[in-house]
């Protein structure tokens, strides 16, 4: 019979001396997930809005871990070339979560080019450029993960949400298309879709009795998904126990797809 050893018995799930950059994770699902890794055991660079995300810092903190605090607008190129390759010289970034998106829902005749270009320069543009300057480290070491945060409207079209529907669609492709390049090189590049999440970017839908008995109605776990919901998918696609998973767009939707 084979003795096990300590270091045999480690959890594929641990990330102890893994550092992660999480993106918009100065609330809702992008602290989840940040302090997710953190129990895990992974060290965090967080990247956001100015003064956003001091709570997250201190969370992270609490679990005994590192927590780096870098301003972000994701929807600035200039700004995410500059970070990124700032980030990627500081420090070796074993996974980059890409959390940070907006929403902005409106009658599609009423959408304007300025509404479309915030949402698919935060969703999508800057998730792809991130991706790019971090990834490139990553491709070079032989190593790495990166999770996209995509949606369910990454499958279907929603309702008064063109601009984010189309971006989180791109989100998917990207994914994908990332998962191919670098997969070869050690690098897993995954989504999750998160479903109807009691996040601010659900709070119409919530406050809107009839929607709101609709979607509940049609979810089989019988409740709107909180943050925490998506923390563990984050820390599974982000550790060893998914090295062999690539290219997978994750739905956590309390069951949502499958009716």
């Amino acid at each position: 019979m084979t003795t096990l050893t300590a270091t045999s018995r480690r959890s594929p799930f641990d990330l102890q001396g893994r550092t992660a950059v999480v993106t918009g994770a100065g609330r809702g699902l992008g602290q989840a997930v940040a302090v997710g890794l953190a129990e895990a055991g992974a060290d965090l660079v967080l990247l956001g809005r100015p003064g956003s995300q001091d709570a997250t810092r201190e969370a992270v903190e609490a679990h005994g871990r590192e927590a780096a605090v870098l301003d972000l607008d994701v929807s600035d190129h200039d700004a995410v070339a500059r970070v990124g390759a700032e980030v990627a010289a500081a420090r070796q970034v074993d996974i980059l979560v890409n959390n940070a998106g907006i929403i902005e829902r409106e009658d599609t005749v009423d959408l304007t080019p300025e509404s479309w270009q915030r949402v698919v320069d935060t969703n999508l543009s800057g998730l792809f450029f991130l991706s790019q300057h971090i990834g490139a480290s990553m491709v070079e070491r032989g190593r790495g993960k990166i999770v996209n945060v995509a949606s369910l409207l990454a499958f279907q079209g929603g309702i008064r949400v063109v601009s984010y529907a189309a971006s989180k669609h791109g989100v998917a492709g990207i994914t994908k298309a990332l998962a191919n390049e670098w997969g070869p090189a050690g690098v897993q590049v995954n989504a999750i879709a998160p479903g109807y999440m009691a996040t601010d970017n659900t709070t119409a839908l919530r406050e809107d009795p009839d929607r709101s008995r609709s979607i509940l109605e049609r979810i089989p776990a019988g409740r709107w998904g909180t943050a925490a919901d998506i923390a563990g998918a984050a820390v599974f696609l982000s550790s060893s126990a998914a090295d062999y998973v690539n290219g997978h767009v994750l739905v956590v939707d309390g069951g949502w797809m499958a009716r």
